[in-house]
């Protein structure tokens, strides 16, 4: 199944969370931050948000800094992904 975003979202998939720090202590799972560092796997076709204009910047395949708790995690075929406005991305990470 394939994911089609809508107007300004995206669609990412986040990277993995740090298991250990830089001094190489292991962390628990509750220790970890949840990750903010994500490839864009879909891109919607942008047009009128809110009674303005919207055109889209990102591209699949980027990798983005996301905002920590936005967007909408969904399940597909297994695979966690999260939905979100173009506006909730902070940065892209080259």
């Amino acid at each position: 199944m394939k994911i089609k975003p809508l107007a300004d979202r995206v669609v990412i998939k986040m990277t993995e969370a740090e298991e250990t720090t830089k001094s190489g202590i292991i962390l628990t799972g509750n220790a970890k931050e949840k990750p903010q560092i994500a490839e864009i796997v879909e891109v919607g076709p942008g047009g009128m948000v809110d009674g303005n204009e919207v055109k889209m910047i990102l591209k699949v395949g980027q990798k983005v800094l996301a905002s920590k708790y936005a967007g909408t995690e969904v399940k597909v075929d297994g695979e966690e992904y999260t939905i979100l406005r173009q506006s909730d991305i902070l940065a892209v990470v080259e």
